[in-house]
């Protein structure tokens, strides 16, 4: 592998059948701690693959030998390395990034900001190192499911995990005029959510932590809330299942995307076991994205 750059994301691989990917997955919750990482799992022909995003330069011995342990050697040797360098996407996305429509919706970037029309909610939101412009399969998922609750209820309290852009954040606090509390681990994302919120004019309606999960005293304080916003990974919502459970409302609704097909059934499981129910599945451009309702 070459060596990376202090800018590069740290990725890595292995495939399994899906049986033994499950239980990779499951060690890996307990046995590593997560924070800083990114995993998830899809299907790829006959096999699974299981995929770890480091924010730092892995130890690339010790989690091959973690593999080995907890898989075989079999399986070990299929671990992949890769280094990919962090794009600047300010300047490769700006040029000829059109506004997304999903709805009354519209996201765009400051140079269609006086072409918008008067009866749509416009969130300007310029490309950049913070996940979230609007473009992408999930994005557009989560502000359909918003638009969608806001045709049939006001929700009192919102809660969106791994904010990145805010791009959800502000929707949420645009469409409902209802305070929201949005958390990401990223401090370029928080920096980047709340420069976006500001840019919104929903500073005021928007407070952004840096938070790993549900456990900051601003998210739980906030509670209990009747919407819940997490457009993430399989295995982080699948562990977060059982500790939103205890900070939801009675009927509040819960959006889950960042889903591959594949894996939605998965993260329904957790959901399910917690007491929720199904109430919509929409899959946009290989991304589902699901609704949710605690009875």
């Amino acid at each position: 592998m070459e060596p990376p750059s202090e800018n590069s994301a740290y990725i890595v691989r292995w495939r399994a059948d899906e049986a033994t990917a499950r239980r990779v997955v499951d060690r890996l919750a307990e046995d590593i701690d997560l924070s800083g990482l990114a995993v998830g799992t899809y299907e790829s022909g006959d096999d699974w693959v299981i995929e770890v995003r480091f924010s730092h330069a892995p130890d690339l011995e010790k989690i091959s030998d973690w593999v080995r342990q907890a898989a075989g050697s079999d399986i070990a040797n299929t671990i992949a390395f890769e280094t990919e360098a962090s794009k600047d996407w300010v300047a490769a996305s700006l040029e000829g990034l059109k506004p997304v429509c999903v709805g009354r919706f519209v996201v765009h970037g400051a140079h269609h900001r006086h072409k918008l029309a008067s009866n749509c909610i416009g969130i300007e939101i310029e490309a950049a190192l913070a996940f979230g412009t609007g473009h992408h399969g999930s994005t557009r998922g989560c502000l359909a499911a918003i638009e969608r609750v806001a045709r049939g209820r006001r929700p009192a309290r919102i809660l969106d995990i791994g904010t990145g852009s805010g791009v959800l954040a502000i929707a949420a606090a645009r469409a409902l005029r209802r305070p929201v509390v949005a958390g990401d681990l990223d401090p370029v994302a928080v920096a980047a959510a709340r420069a976006n919120a500001r840019a919104n004019r929903v500073a005021a309606w928007v407070r952004i932590v840096r938070a790993d999960g549900v456990m900051h005293p601003a998210i739980r304080a906030g509670a209990p809330y009747d919407l819940v916003l997490a457009n993430i990974l399989l295995l982080p919502l699948q562990i977060l299942a059982r500790p939103l459970r205890a900070l939801l409302a009675p009927r509040a609704m819960v959006v889950l995307s960042g889903l591959m097909p594949a894996q939605a059934n998965a993260a329904l499981a957790s959901w399910r076991a917690q007491g929720l129910v199904l109430r919509r599945r929409e899959t946009i451009e290989n991304w589902t994205t699901l609704t949710l309702m605690r009875p």
